[in-house]
């Protein structure tokens, strides 16, 4: 085993095992609190790189239990710090390095706090020249270290609150008034604050996931997506590249070779039929959303109502997004549910359309590459089975990868 390996195998290890235990012993003990029993809700592991987990955890505290979120990170990159920073808890096995933090306490996301405790929310709001009366607060989704959106429900209607690192406010600010000048369907900004705290204002319609469980591929014509994607701006193309998941195969076949081992010869060679079958294709200098699928979309009488998300949007090929809404899509037909038929209608349906448009044989490879990458998932997100689900997912990027090279009229 090389040296990476050995750290990534020593850092997954050490924020999933046993030595957890120890971990949130030594964050909550300085503040005279203990945990009585933890489960692991979240991980973000990259190889080489930093990996970060969050837990849920029932906790006992002098003045009773609570179940709270905790986060934990570790870079083999980073140097040991000799003083760490007064609002970051740092603890040690000895030979890695392990920063701690209780939810909303983020280290990365000064704001979260004043987000998710109801009085500070309302008093953030209001000195943002946002008044509002009852709050009710909900987190929508929490990405360690990145980023939160939490709804706030108010007597007069919802409006939402997005957290970002401060490093990424101006980006993410300036894409939705690009956005936005261009008469696309975003959020619109109402108030931000420079530590990243970003206010956003309620958008209409069905969430697409929804529509296609209840009407199928007739949820939305294809062209409406197309349609979408040609609104974006030319001055999209002007903003920094990101790169899509096809190029990352073999990154994302490190991930889940490292979290399930059994499966490297296999998860690598689909990574590099990805590579070998986009080796041919420039990067591309169309203006993309960047992360397009049915969860970042609002449909309402045949159109789309709301377009979420655009932290993403740059220069790169439309097939990417494309692919990408398709993959998501795939994933989800093997997942089974009530909806699988309306699922399997709209796939396939989009699928002939969008390859009527573009090269079936490249839309094919680049969604192999986004499953390969949402092969990340059941072990990140901990589902129950996860092992099982990760096979599942390979096996169906492989599938599209091998029809990349056959005749079939759709996958």
């Amino acid at each position: 085993m090389d040296s990476i390996s050995e750290q990534t195998d020593a850092t997954l290890a050490l924020l999933t095992g046993d030595d957890v235990d120890d971990l949130l012993a030594a964050a909550l003990a300085p503040a005279g609190g203990h945990v009585l029993h933890w489960s692991l809700r979240d991980v973000d592991h990259r190889p080489g790189r930093r990996t970060t987990a969050t837990y849920t955890a029932q906790t006992q505290w002098p003045d009773g239990t609570r179940t709270e979120t905790f986060g934990a990170s570790v870079d083999p990159r980073a140097e040991p710090m000799s003083t760490p920073p007064e609002d970051r808890l740092v603890v040690s096995d000895g030979e890695q390095t392990v920063e701690v933090w209780r939810f909303p306490y983020d280290p990365e996301l000064p704001a979260l706090a004043d987000a998710t405790i109801p009085i500070s929310a309302k008093q953030a709001l209001h000195t943002l020249g946002v008044n509002v009366d009852d709050v009710r607060l909900s987190v929508v989704s929490y990405r360690p270290r990145k980023r939160a959106v939490i709804e706030v429900s108010t007597g007069s209607g919802r409006l939402f609150i997005k957290v970002l690192r401060p490093a990424a406010m101006a980006n993410v600010t300036s894409r939705h008034r690009m956005l936005t000048s261009a008469g696309l369907p975003v959020a619109p900004v109402l108030a931000e604050r420079d530590d990243g705290l970003l206010v956003m204002g309620e958008l209409t319609g069905t969430p697409l996931r929804q529509a296609i469980g209840t009407d199928g591929a007739q949820a939305v014509d294809p062209d409406v997506f197309l349609d979408t994607l040609d609104r974006l701006p030319a001055e999209v193309t002007t903003l920094p590249r990101r790169a899509p998941w096809s190029p990352h195969a073999r990154h994302y076949a490190g991930v889940v070779a490292s979290a399930l081992p059994e499966v490297d010869p296999w998860v690598y060679r689909i990574a590099d039929g990805i590579e070998r079958g986009i080796a041919n294709d420039d990067e591309g200098d169309e203006p993309t959303h960047g992360d397009f699928y049915e969860s970042q979309l609002l449909v309402g009488e045949g159109r789309i109502t709301g377009l979420l998300d655009v932290d993403t949007i740059g220069p790169g090929r439309r097939t990417d997004d494309l692919a990408c809404l398709l993959g998501h899509l795939s994933v989800l037909t093997v997942l089974g549910g009530p909806d699988v038929a309306q699922l399997s209608d709209a796939l396939q349906s989009w699928q002939r359309e969008f390859e009527r448009r573009y090269d079936a044989r490249e839309l094919r490879v680049r969604t192999a590459g986004v499953i390969l990458s949402l092969a990340t998932g059941p072990f990140r997100a901990r589902d129950d089975q996860w092992e099982v689900a990760t096979r599942d997912r390979l096996s169906l990027a492989e599938r599209w990868l091998e029809s990349a090279s056959e005749r079939r009229s759709t996958f």
